[in-house]
């Protein structure tokens, strides 16, 4: 179980918070802000590592893996059903693998010949802004990911306000996934408000590189909360370089050393996060401090609009797995828009514009079934330059 919720449960079953934050190492601050967050938001607030199961249910023992990639070796041209029936006639007495597990064995070990993959979307950046004022542009991104004293990755998830330099979140957690920074961003929200427009690289989870327009459904997210997306180019971080930089003094200040758990790390990683908005001088500010300046937005987190088309001919959800069905006709669409409303126009015969929220996407032809995108249209859009 992950270390906080152990701390939490034992807290529920009567535990005393002092004796408890002594033993796991952290201040009774920390202990008590994190019942606090346990008791607003649930289970779900301090769920940061990640689902896999420790076991896969097709993880075979090594002799078995190894008896297949014999017959592999001697059967070169063999795929995994001419396999697997030859095992079951050589290892009777062994249980036998499914055709899939087989597949994944040989593939893993780089025996499966992959066909040629049309390229999808090509990562690249966005035009950037400068605002001058809080709250225009966010930026985010993990730090570099390092092992904690239990010998578990530490991967910090950060975003700060790019013209106040203000830290609005450093929260450590056990995995890159989406579901997890979900979590973050909805409670900085909840705290400060909504920005204008967000900067990410073209990593995971901020952006699904076989997607449509590269999006994720973390990005879709932000999209649909009135967020613009700026990307910068893959291999440029200097192009979010504030951030950057913010990520250095960081390495120095909160991970030399490191905690022995993730509650330890957090804890670290608050301090920081108070001595950098309220202590720590800029220059780049005229020596004063982000909090100095910064002010939490007017644009308040009031969840999801919903969405209307009142310009188009209907209004259709996107299933689960990235379809819509037009006249019982299914078209595949993106799956990270997988549960969103999209809008259809006829502008043909059979011809139909999608539009997600004002972005036209593409169209699709009803006859051939198959949807042809646009141009990107998720690029950074100008905004007005006043405070907000």
């Amino acid at each position: 179980m992950d270390e906080k919720m152990k701390f939490v449960a034992r807290i529920l079953e009567g535990e005393k918070m002092a004796p408890l934050c002594r033993e796991y190492g952290i201040s009774r601050k920390t202990g008590y802000k994190l019942f606090e967050r346990y008791k607003d938001e649930g289970l779900q607030g301090l769920t940061d590592r990640s689902r896999r199961p420790h076991r896969y249910a097709n993880q075979l023992p090594i002799q078995i893996e190894k008896a297949i990639l014999r017959i592999k070796h001697d059967k070169p041209n063999w795929g995994a059903p001419k396999i697997r029936e030859l095992f079951k006639r050589k290892y009777p007495e062994l249980q036998l693998p499914s055709k899939s597990t087989i597949h994944t064995i040989l593939d893993k070990n780089g025996l499966v010949k992959h066909k040629r993959k049309r390229h999808g979307y090509k990562a690249q950046g966005t035009p950037l802004s400068t605002p001058k004022h809080p709250n225009v542009l966010g930026c985010a991104d993990y730090k570099g990911e390092f092992m904690l004293g239990n010998r578990r990755y530490c991967y910090p998830l950060t975003i700060t306000d790019f013209s106040s330099r203000y830290l609005l979140a450093c929260e450590g957690l056990y995995t890159t996934k989406e579901p997890y920074a979900f979590g973050v961003f909805e409670r900085v929200f909840k705290e400060f408000g909504l920005p204008h427009m967000m900067r990410t690289d073209n990593g995971v989870p901020f952006s699904s590189p076989h997607a449509l327009f590269g999006l994720s459904r973390l990005s879709v997210w932000w999209l649909r909360l009135g967020i613009h997306l700026e990307r910068i180019e893959p291999g440029k971080p200097q192009q979010n370089g504030r951030h950057e930089r913010m990520h250095l003094t960081l390495k120095k200040e909160a991970t030399k050393p490191t905690g022995h758990n993730l509650l330890q790390q957090q804890e670290k990683f608050d301090a920081f996060i108070q001595e950098y908005n309220y202590e720590r001088p800029h220059q780049a500010l005229d020596m004063r401090v982000p909090a100095e300046i910064y002010k939490a937005s007017t644009r308040p987190y009031l969840g999801l609009p919903e969405l209307e088309y009142p310009f188009h001919d209907q209004a259709i959800m996107v299933t689960n797995c990235g379809r819509i069905c037009v006249r019982s006709k299914k078209i595949h669409l993106s799956g990270v828009l997988a549960g969103q409303k999209i809008g259809l126009k006829e502008v043909n015969d059979q011809i139909w514009l999608v539009s997600f929220m004002d972005y036209d996407l593409g169209y699709f032809d009803e006859e051939e079934r198959k949807f042809q995108p646009l141009d990107n249209p998720f690029g950074a859009k100008v905004l007005p330059m006043c405070p907000v």
